[in-house]
C-alpha cells in the first residue's frame, strides 16, 4: 500500500492570469523547425518511466505547480543563483517535487539540443511530456498545442500565495478554481490526477494520529485504511520521506479508482473527503466513479484548457538554452 519515496501528493492548483493565451499555439508548431520533437519526447519518457514508475506522477505534479504561478512557462525549472536568489523551485511547497520529473525534462532538452538547438522551449517539453506520460500509464490522450515561450522570471514568493492547502474548506478550494476560470466540474476532473502518485505522511498525519479529544483517528476514514497508514507512517516525524499511495487499489494506473475510493472513505486527505460529500462536488464524483470514460473525457478537456493557461508567446518569453537558467545570465 505504501512506498518510501520522495513523491508526494499532486495538488491541482492554479494562479489568476488574464486569459488562456492559446491563439499562437499550434499542434504542428515544430513540424519544420524540429520534426523529430514528438518522437524524441515519446522515446525519452518511455525509457524513463520504464526505469522509474514515479516519473509520471512526478511530471504531472510539476506541470501543475508550474502552471500556478505565471502560467505554463517552465518558471519552476529555474535554479536559484546570485541573479535569481529565490526561484520558484526553492519555495517550501515545491521542495518535495519529484527529482524524476526534473530529470526527464533535462533528458529531453539535451536530446533536442543535439538535433535542433535553440528551437524547443522547456515549457513545451513539460506540456508534451506530461501528456505522453499520462497516456503511457493508462490515461486519456489529449491535444497539446505548442509554441510556448519560457518565462523571464521565477519568484518563490508567488508560490505560497497561490497553492491551496490540504486543510482548506471546500469553499476555499472551489474559489481557487472558479476565480481563475475553471468550473467546479473541471476542478473535480483535474483532481482525478490523484489516481497516481504518492502522499507524504505529514500531509495526512493529523487524520490518523490524535485526531481529536474524542477520537484518535478521523472517523470519516475507513478503519482498515487508518490501521494500514499508521503502520506505514509510524516513524514519519523522524523520516519525512515516508509516503503512501494516493490510490491504494491501482496506484500505478491512471483510472477512475480514486473516485471510487473516496466515496468509501479511502482517501488520504481531508480535501478528498470533502470532495466526496460536498453537494456541489459529490454528484460529479459519483459519475466519474461509475463511468471512467466520462472522467477521461472531462479530464482530457480540462488538461487541454490548463495546458494553455497563461502561456507566454512571442517576446513575452524566450527559448532557454538550459531549462534551469535564463539565457541572459552574465558570464562569470
Amino acid at each position: 500500500m505504501a512506498i518510501n519515496y520522495h513523491y508526494p501528493v499532486l495538488f491541482l492548483i492554479f494562479v489568476s492570469l488574464p486569459l488562456f493565451s492559446d491563439a499562437k499555439l499550434t499542434v504542428d508548431y515544430y513540424s519544420k523547425s524540429c520534426p523529430d520533437f514528438q518522437k524524441i519526447v515519446m522515446e525519452t519518457v518511455f525509457n524513463k518511466q520504464s526505469a522509474s514508475v514515479a516519473t509520471a506522477p512526478g511530471i504531472l505534479r510539476l506541470f501543475f505547480h508550474d502552471c500556478i504561478t505565471d502560467g505554463c512557462d517552465a518558471s519552476i525549472l529555474i535554479t536559484s543563483n546570485a541573479y535569481t536568489p529565490h526561484a520558484e523551485r526553492d519555495a517550501d511547497l515545491n521542495l518535495s517535487l519529484s527529482g524524476d520529473a526534473f530529470d526527464i525534462v533535462v533528458r529531453i532538452k539535451n536530446a533536442l539540443e543535439l538535433i535542433c538547438p535553440g528551437i524547443v522551449s522547456c515549457s513545451d517539453i513539460v506540456a508534451q511530456a506530461t501528456r505522453d506520460l499520462v497516456k503511457m500509464v493508462g490515461g486519456p490522450f489529449y491535444t497539446v498545442r505548442l509554441g510556448r515561450k519560457d518565462s523571464l522570471d521565477s519568484d518563490a514568493s508567488k508560490v505560497d500565495a497561490n497553492l491551496p492547502l490540504t486543510n482548506m474548506t471546500m469553499d476555499q478550494i472551489i474559489s481557487k478554481f472558479t476565480s481563475k476560470g475553471f468550473t467546479v466540474q473541471e476542478m473535480v476532473a483535474l483532481t482525478g490526477a490523484h489516481t497516481i502518485g504518492f502522499t507524504h505522511c505529514k500531509e495526512f498525519s493529523n487524520r490518523i494520529f490524535n485526531f481529536s479529544k474524542t477520537s484518535d483517528a478521523d472517523p470519516t476514514m475507513h478503519p482498515k485504511l487508518v490501521s494500514g497508514l499508521r503502520q506505514v507512517c509510524h516513524n514519519y516525524t523522524k523520516d519525512p520521506t515516508m509516503a503512501a499511495f494516493n490510490d491504494i487499489r491501482s496506484p500505478g494506473k491512471f483510472d477512475n479508482a480514486y473516485y471510487q475510493n473516496i466515496l468509501k472513505g479511502l482517501g488520504l486527505l481531508t480535501s478528498d473527503y470533502l470532495l466526496s460529500v460536498d453537494p456541489r462536488t459529490r454528484p460529479i464524483v459519483e459519475v466519474y466513479a461509475k463511468d471512467q470514460q466520462a472522467f477521461f473525457r472531462d479530464f482530457a478537456r480540462a488538461m487541454e484548457k490548463l495546458s494553455v493557461f497563461g502561456v507566454k508567446t512571442g517576446k513575452q518569453g524566450e527559448v532557454r538554452n538550459r531549462c534551469d537558467q535564463f539565457n541572459n545570465i552574465p558570464s562569470a
